[in-house]
C-alpha cells in the first residue's frame, strides 16, 4: 500500500518589540541570566499584566501580511501547565478568540506555486530557558514574557521539502514586514511539527505525531525525512501509531518518544481575569494597515514583469529588500534595467561585502568586538545611485568597455567621483575611430600570422584570440565590437 504524509506546522516567532508583553522589562537578547526580569514576568503574587500595544499592532500587521481576517474582538486566556521555565504555572495565550484567523502563504515550490492555509496567528508570551549541567539545572527567565506570535498552519504540507520551502517563505514575510528579526541563532523562531501518514488518497487523517521545539529549518526537514518513513514502516509491519509527542535528536538523526499527547482540555483553558478583551477601533486598524509592505513573492513577480529581469536577479532583490529598493530607485529611470541589476548584484553587493569582511578582520586583529552598527550599508555609499545610470550609459554608448567600466566602478565606490569625471580625468574613453583601430589590427595581424592563417582556413575561434590581442595592445581602450569587425574584414579580404 502507498502512503502519503500530512504535515501541519506551529511556528513561534518572537515579536520585534523593545519591551516584554506584560511589563516594561527589555526584550533584548544576550543579557546575563535573570537580569531582565521583574515581579510581573516572574509571576510573583499580586502583580497585574498590562498588554504591550506594539505587540498587538505587530500581531494585526502579521495577520494582514498573511491574508488573515482580523476579528472585531479578541481575548486572552490562561493555558495551565507546569514546567520549570514557566514561573506562573500558566501561559497567557489566545484560545477560542484569537487576534487573526484564516489566511494563507503562497510560495514557489517544485517549479510552480504552492499555497498553505493559515488557521490562525495568535499572540502569547514566551517562557524562560532551561540549562542542564552535569549535576544541576538552571533557568534563565530573561525570555519569559517576551511577546510571541504562534502561526498555526492547516495540514496542507505533504513533504519535508515543502515544509522547508514554506518556512523560508514565512520567515521572509515576517522579517521584511518588520514583525520579527527571525534570527534563529537567538531562538527567535521555533517550530512544532505535526505529522501523520495515511493511505494515499484517503480522507481520514492518521494518528498525529508532534515533534517539539525545533529550532532550525534544516533540522525540521531532516526530522521529517526520518519520521515519515518511520511511521510508514510501522504501519507496513502491522504496528499501530498513537497520538504522541517526540523529540528530535539532531546528532543521532532520529526522533524519540517523550509522552502521549495532551488534548486541549488537559490544559484547562480559562479566560484571563486580569486582561480585558481587545476590540480594535477603525483608527487603530488604519494605522496598522499603513505599515503593510509588498509581499516578497509579489515583489519578485513585479520585478520580473516591470523590469524584465530574469528569475535569479528578481530573487536576489526579493531576498534582500534594501538592495531591491536601491535597484528600483535607479531602474525607474533606466533604459536598460537589466544592466543596472547586473551592477547592483554582481558589483555593488560584492564591494559592500568585501568592505565589511575587511572591517571585521581589522576588528578581530585588534581584539575588538565586531560592531554591528559599524558595518557599511547602502546608505553609507559615497556615490549617488544615479552614478550607476551614468556608468551603464557610458558602456551602452560604447564610450568605455565593460572591462574599463569595472575599474571606473572600483574608483567610484572608493572616492564617490562620477563615472564621467573618472573617465575624463584618466583618459579612459574607448577608441572608436576606425583609422586608429585599423592600425592596432594591422599590428596584431602582422605579429600573429599563425592565428590569422587559422581564421582564413575556417577556424572562427582564432578571431577571438586576435581580438583579445588588439584589446591587450590598446590597454583595453579599443571598442571590441569595432575591432572584431575590422579584423574580420581585413582577414577575409
Amino acid at each position: 500500500m502507498e502512503y502519503e504524509a500530512v504535515i501541519g506546522l506551529e511556528t513561534h516567532v518572537q515579536l520585534k518589540t523593545r519591551s516584554k508583553m506584560w511589563c516594561g522589562c527589555p526584550n533584548r537578547f544576550g543579557a546575563p541570566p535573570n537580569t531582565q526580569v521583574c515581579p510581573v514576568c516572574l509571576g510573583l503574587p499580586g502583580v497585574l499584566p498590562v498588554a504591550n500595544e506594539e505587540a498587538l499592532r505587530l500581531t494585526a500587521l502579521a495577520g494582514l501580511l498573511l491574508g488573515c481576517s482580523l476579528p472585531p474582538r479578541a481575548k486572552f486566556d490562561r493555558k495551565n501547565y507546569f514546567y520549570p521555565d514557566m514561573p506562573k504555572n500558566y501561559q497567557i495565550t489566545q484560545y477560542d478568540q484569537p487576534s487573526t484567523r484564516e489566511g494563507a502563504v503562497e510560495f514557489e515550490y517544485a517549479g510552480g506555486l504552492a499555497r498553505v492555509r493559515i488557521t490562525r496567528a495568535h499572540l502569547e508570551e514566551d517562557v524562560g530557558k532551561s540549562f542542564h549541567f552535569d549535576r544541576q539545572s538552571g533557568v534563565d527567565f530573561n525570555r519569559a514574557g517576551v511577546p510571541l506570535l504562534e502561526i498555526v498552519s492547516e495540514p496542507d504540507i505533504d513533504s519535508a521539502d515543502m515544509a522547508y520551502a514554506y518556512l523560508n517563505a514565512l520567515k521572509d514575510i515576517l522579517s521584511q514586514g518588520g514583525i520579527s528579526d527571525c534570527d534563529m541563532e537567538k531562538g527567535m523562531v521555533r517550530c512544532d511539527v505535526n505529522v501523520s501518514v495515511r493511505p494515499a488518497g484517503a480522507k481520514e487523517l492518521g494518528a498525529k505525531i508532534e515533534i517539539k521545539n525545533m529550532n532550525s529549518f534544516s533540522g525540521i526537514r531532516r526530522a521529517l525525512e526520518y519520521e515519515i518513513p518511520r511511521q510508514i514502516d510501522t504501519l507496513r509491519q502491522g504496528g499501530r501509531l498513537i497520538q504522541s509527542t517526540r523529540r528530535w535528536d539532531d546528532v543521532a538523526g532520529l526522533t524519540e518518544e517523550m509522552r502521549t499527547k495532551e488534548d486541549a482540555h488537559d490544559y484547562r483553558y480559562l479566560p484571563d481575569p486580569d486582561l480585558m478583551p481587545f476590540e480594535p477601533g477603525e483608527d487603530w486598524l488604519r494605522e496598522v494597515r499603513e505599515r503593510v509592505v509588498e509581499l516578497p513573492l509579489a515583489r519578485k513577480q513585479r520585478f520580473m514583469r516591470d523590469y524584465q529581469l530574469p528569475a535569479a536577479d528578481a530573487e536576489a532583490f526579493k531576498t534582500d529588500r534594501p538592495l531591491g529598493d536601491y535597484f528600483e530607485r535607479i531602474a525607474r529611470q533606466a533604459r536598460n534595467p537589466k544592466a543596472v541589476a547586473n551592477w547592483v548584484i554582481n558589483n555593488l553587493r560584492a564591494k559592500i561585502s568585501e568592505a565589511n569582511e575587511k572591517l571585521a578582520a581589522e576588528q578581530a586583529a585588534s581584539g575588538k568586538e565586531p560592531e554591528a552598527n559599524g558595518a557599511l550599508t547602502l546608505a553609507d555609499l559615497k556615490f549617488k545611485p544615479e552614478s550607476l545610470l551614468e556608468l551603464t550609459a557610458l558602456v551602452d554608448s560604447g564610450k568605455i568597455s565593460t572591462k574599463i567600466a569595472q575599474d571606473v566602478f572600483a574608483e567610484m565606490f572608493q572616492k564617490g567621483e562620477s563615472p564621467a569625471a573618472i573617465v575624463e580625468r584618466k583618459g579612459l574613453a574607448q577608441v572608436s575611430d576606425a583609422g586608429a583601430v585599423e592600425k592596432y589590427c594591422d599590428e596584431v595581424i602582422a605579429a600573429h600570422p599563425g592565428p590569422a592563417a587559422d581564421f582564413k582556413a575556417g577556424k572562427a575561434a582564432a578571431l577571438n584570440f586576435l581580438k583579445g590581442q588588439v584589446m591587450k595592445l590598446s590597454k583595453g581602450k579599443v571598442n571590441p565590437g569595432l575591432a572584431g569587425e575590422i579584423l574580420e574584414r581585413k582577414l577575409k579580404g
